[in-house]
């Protein structure tokens, strides 16, 4: 991006901007990228106590982690995948382990198969075409992360994103703070 200090008032074109600026990265670059973002946040998983991990599959040029699912998987700490039953609502979570099968949910994603026996996880990590520096992050558009923070009890919400992610835009009414922005 040109000028990521710009205060943009379109997400839409903003997130354009990001999500072009994310796919023209190099596949090595992006490679050395993901594997920082993964040695943080093991650092942070080790430090902390986690019963239930939300995680998340990546979509094109988005972070991916799914290594460190593994690891994680092996290690014994359990993973919740992000599923939506319908639009305009929170998400849920299901248990989820590398190798299960997976199809679209509502929102056109991969989720697991299982619609049933839904957990909440403690930590959730929300992938990030965007960010400002007072963590409030900037998606897709549907508010899935944001209608799903904005509910009582709400997990600790960890944004994934690329450094050069960071913006700035305008706030809407419905956007919620994550907790903390792990970075390459």
């Amino acid at each position: 991006m040109e000028n990521p200090s710009a205060m943009f008032a379109n997400k839409s074109e903003l997130r354009r901007l990001l999500i072009a600026a994310r796919l023209a990265l190099p596949v090595s670059v992006k490679a050395q990228a993901d594997v920082r973002i993964a040695a943080h946040l093991s650092h942070w998983l080790a430090s902390n106590q986690v019963s239930v991990l939300g995680v998340y599959l990546p979509m094109p040029g988005e972070p991916d982690l799914t290594a460190l699912y593994a690891q994680l998987h092996d290690s014994g700490v359990a993973l919740a995948m992000p599923l939506v039953l319908e639009k305009n609502t929170a998400l849920r979570y299901a248990l989820w382990q590398p190798g299960d099968v997976m199809s679209k949910d509502a929102s056109g994603t991969l989720a697991p198969l299982a619609r049933s026996g839904f957990v909440e996880p403690d930590v959730v990590l929300a992938p990030c075409l965007g960010f400002t520096d007072t963590r409030l992050r900037l998606g897709y558009g549907g508010g899935y992360f944001d209608r799903t923070l904005a509910q009582v009890p709400r997990p600790l919400a960890i944004g994934i994103a690329y450094a050069s992610a960071q913006v700035a835009f305008d706030a809407s009414a419905h956007d919620v703070a994550l907790d903390f922005i792990i970075t390459d």
